[in-house]
């Protein structure tokens, strides 16, 4: 078929492996956490049978192999003839994991280490055999079992189900391996023959199916087709006994969603009745989404660029214009919108890797630790997603390692035995803040200060805060650690850490307390390509002030603006003494304003609720901007988070109100500004 090579399905596959193992390790949390319901088994299950099913379309015999046995556990847990257990759960992790590498060598062709499935399917094998079942346990296994000595299937395609490649005939000659079927063909959705289409589906079925099988068992036979047809399975004894047809109806979206509910009791629905809404989908090549991106881009420069032109014309030559250009920019901001939706995606597609991480560590380091996770469905830009992994690896690795203690002394320190970790993602404003926190014994800064002193990184005699020395563990090849292994020190790779997020345009800060443990917070740009700013000149020049950072905007007196000794200036306003800096100053604009009380202040916000007074000569206007990285062609510059083409064709430079407001921001001795003012600062 045209542009459907092998190549192309084969990656579609693993594209599908990965969003179906996401769904195992989701349960698997669900059973280790004893939250688990039956619909937990059975989402478990089709989630292990999809991979199992398409590993073997594609020849992946070890795979199989290892997803067959765990099925087989499966199946033996949903049906109740073997009770879950923390070392059967324990165990399927395991496998999952496995079942991971082995997906993740096919997917590279680079095989994977010979026996690495060995002891797990021997486990598997050991865990599936049948137990013997309390009579309270029998109980609740048969109610949850849902076999019958017969059953009616009602059965509907969907007009589209042929062109996917289904075959009805195909599910017809597998249910007839059950038993004896007895089969009613349902011709009333057969048009007229002028307006039969060749390729629709339009016969539906009745079956009575005459066999000792469970309600699963059928369902399995319908599992590559639910999404494309109406699916009924109800037992035959229980339809006769109601005034009705009594079907328990398999929504495409989730086809057990009645085993959630007692399976000996079906629902009472109607076949041709409303159906739950599901959620439809397709796979997008990413090239195809960034040049979309792109595009609009290039868009939103444009409007700017006919914005800019509109305004040069004389007043009533083209009345109709402006409201055309503001109707253009409302719909180029809603394409925009949506096409940054189809770019960002969930965290949990990085936070989902870091359960096993934590399992193999803790497992490796003899520590008993407990990883909670919040906030996995906020959503980012997939350019971002794509660069947490090894940050969030680097911060989880040091918290294990040297974060978190071992059990005894965690009881001798009158802590519980199991520590403690949280991530958690949450969108504020027009940025994503993750954070990754442990209760453990915190950052040793006496040790910190003291390797820092021998490594000859400050002076012997310095006076540290503890925000001073806590910032030293992110030098470069920094480590507390007195003895070098695949995990250790808190400090090893913590250079990496803020490398690789400060080049997303992003940022981090830590928080610790001695014997409680500490706190690693990531703030990133929910977007990276498009953006509202504020346009503000100096002198000649033209800047970008992040619109979500800026609190307000105002003329100061001059009665508002002190000195501060040591040098630097405050603004007096609303109360608070805010660091005041001259951006002409700071970027040695020529020909623009010094005098505060001359300018105008944009007073903005960090993710910290520091503030910072900027002062500019005027505001030009707030519009959309495309946001360019410099450091691609250029190198980074403190202070300036990117650029942008504005309407009339200048690059203006978007600040970085963060790497503004840092301590050392101003070489006049404006860094004063960063401790806490009261009026004895002032002269």
């Amino acid at each position: 078929m045209s542009g459907f090579s092998f190549d192309h399905l084969r990656g579609t596959f693993f594209d599908e492996c990965a969003e179906l193992l996401e769904v195992a390790y989701a349960q698997l949390a669900l059973l280790s956490e004893g939250r688990a319901d039956s619909e937990t088994i059975h989402a478990l299950f089709r989630a292990v049978h999809s991979i199992k099913g398409g590993g073997g379309a594609f020849g992946f015999v070890r795979v199989v192999k290892l997803a067959h046995i765990m099925e087989n556990l499966l199946d033996h847990m949903r049906d109740g003839l073997v009770a879950m257990g923390v070392e059967k759960i324990e165990t399927l992790l395991k496998s999952t994991d496995v079942l991971a590498d082995l997906l993740a060598a096919e997917r590279t062709n680079v095989p994977a280490a010979e026996g690495i499935e060995s002891a797990l399917i021997e486990s598997l094998t050991r865990a599936s055999a049948l137990e013997t079942i309390t009579p309270a346990s029998a109980k609740h296994d048969v109610e949850n079992i849902g076999q019958a000595k017969a059953w009616h299937v009602k059965f509907a395609p969907h007009p589209n189900m042929l062109r996917n490649g289904n075959e009805p005939l195909y599910l017809i000659r597998e249910l007839r391996k059950f038993g004896k079927l007895t089969i009613d063909a349902d011709l009333s959705r057969v048009p007229p023959l002028e307006e039969l289409e060749a390729e629709n589906a339009y016969i539906g079925w009745s079956f009575t199916l005459q066999a000792d099988v469970t309600r699963a068992a059928i369902e399995e036979i319908f599992e590559f087709v639910v999404d494309d047809c109406e699916l009924a399975i109800v037992p035959l004894e229980a339809e006769r006994q109601d005034e009705g047809p009594m079907v328990a109806e398999v929504a495409s979206a989730d086809r057990s969603a009645s085993n959630s509910e007692d399976r000996s009791a079906p629902t009472k629905e109607s076949l041709s009745g409303s159906r739950p809404s599901t959620t439809q989908s397709i796979r997008v090549d990413v090239a195809k989404v960034d040049r979309l991106v792109n595009l609009v881009g290039e868009l939103v420069i444009n409007q700017s660029m006919l914005v800019q032109l509109g305004t040069q014309l004389p007043p009533g030559m083209c009345p109709g214009l402006n409201a055309g250009l503001e109707t253009l920019s409302q719909h180029l901001r809603e394409l925009q919108e949506g096409v940054m939706a189809i770019r960002t995606q969930p965290v949990k597609t990085v936070f989902g890797r870091m359960p096993r991480l934590v399992r193999e560590l803790a497992s490796q380091l003899g520590k008993d630790v407990r990883l909670e996770i919040s906030g996995e469905a906020t959503e980012i830009d997939k350019t971002v997603v794509e660069q947490l992994v090894d940050p969030l690896t680097h911060l989880l690795r040091n918290a294990l390692d040297h974060g978190l203690e071992s059990s005894d002394e965690r009881v001798a320190a009158g802590k519980t035995a199991q520590g403690l970790i949280r991530l958690s993602a949450e969108q504020r404003g027009g940025r994503i803040i993750i954070e990754l926190s442990d209760d453990g014994r915190g950052i040793n800064r006496a040790k910190v200060l003291e390797r820092a002193r021998d490594r000859g990184l400050i002076e012997p005699d310095a006076a540290l805060s503890d925000a001073e020395i806590d910032e030293l563990i992110f030098k470069p090849g920094f480590s507390t650690a007195s003895l070098v292994s695949a995990v250790s020190g808190r400090g090893v790779g913590m250079d990496v850490v803020r490398r690789n997020i400060t080049s997303l345009g992003g940022r981090v800060s830590i928080t610790s307390r001695d014997g409680e443990g500490s706190r690693f917070s990531l703030s990133l740009p929910l977007t990276l390509a498009v953006m509202d700013g504020l346009v503000v000149s100096v002198g000649a020049e033209i800047y970008v002030v992040p619109l979500t950072a800026i609190v307000e905007s105002l003329r100061p007196h001059a009665k508002n603006i002190n000195t501060i000794y040591g040098g630097g200036q405050v603004l007096s306003a609303r109360g608070q003494f805010i660091p005041l800096l001259c951006l002409a100053q700071r970027f040695g604009v020529k020909n623009a304003l010094t005098d505060a009380s001359c300018g105008i202040v944009v007073i903005v916000e960090t993710d910290n609720s520091d503030r910072l007074a900027i002062m500019v000569d005027d505001l030009v206007g707030q519009q959309q901007i495309v946001v360019k990285n410099l450091e691609e062609n250029y190198d980074h510059i403190q202070g300036v988070a990117g650029a942008t083409i504005l309407g009339d064709g200048r690059v203006a430079l978007i600040l970085d109100v963060v790497s503004l407001a840092a301590k050392n921001f101003n070489e006049n001795g404006a860094e004063n500004v960063k401790r806490p003012i009261g009026k004895e600062w002032l002269q």
